[in-house]
């Protein structure tokens, strides 16, 4: 019994990876995103917020341990749980549902993968990043698109430097300001 505390699978308590995905989703809803940088107010451009401060979280989680590992899985069963809960919400029925989540999964794990390499590569590889996603359908200015990725390369530093331990326990800081950007409500 004793050992059995020490060997049993780490599973994240239900309230941090709330608590967590709960930061996320509200940081994706910052009203300056839309009102200031461009970005669509709509299902797809909310999504595409949401994916981007998931993929910081993520990426900071990723290669730090199986708890890490354990949380950053947990952040992501959240969230597409909760996309299935949007889209029954929006009337897709059981026949859809498999096919639509299946969609949102490859375009959250494509643009995640160009948002890192983005974030990994030139300041160019960026904004076509952006471009190519948050912007596909959306007159944004070059200024936008650059602050926009000012504030994803300023948002990754800032991530990279939070603890591990804090973000398991479902506390991470997406307190990062866009500068530059109108606050308009």
């Amino acid at each position: 019994m004793f050992f059995a505390k020490f060997f049993r699978r780490f599973e994240p308590a239900p309230e941090a990876t709330l608590r967590l995905y709960g930061t996320v989703v509200a940081k994706a809803r910052d009203p300056v995103f839309y009102a200031g940088l461009a970005v669509p107010d709509t299902v797809n451009g909310r999504f595409d917020m949401v994916v981007i401060h998931a993929m910081l979280v993520l990426r900071r989680l990723r290669g730090e341990g199986v708890h890490a590992d354990v949380t950053g899985k947990a952040l992501l069963e959240l969230l597409f749980s909760d996309m299935d809960r949007s889209l029954r919400e929006m009337g897709v029925g059981d026949m859809g549902l498999k096919h639509h989540i299946k969609r949102m999964a490859k375009a959250m794990f494509g643009r995640a993968q160009a948002y890192e390499a983005g974030l990994d590569g030139e300041a160019s590889a960026l904004i076509e990043a952006l471009k190519d996603n948050l912007y596909r359908h959306t007159q944004a200015n070059a200024d936008q698109i650059t602050r926009m990725a000012d504030y994803l390369r300023r948002a990754a530093h800032h991530v990279a430097g939070e603890s591990v331990a804090e973000i398991i326990a479902g506390n991470v800081n997406l307190n990062v300001p866009v500068t530059g950007a109108s606050h308009a409500g």
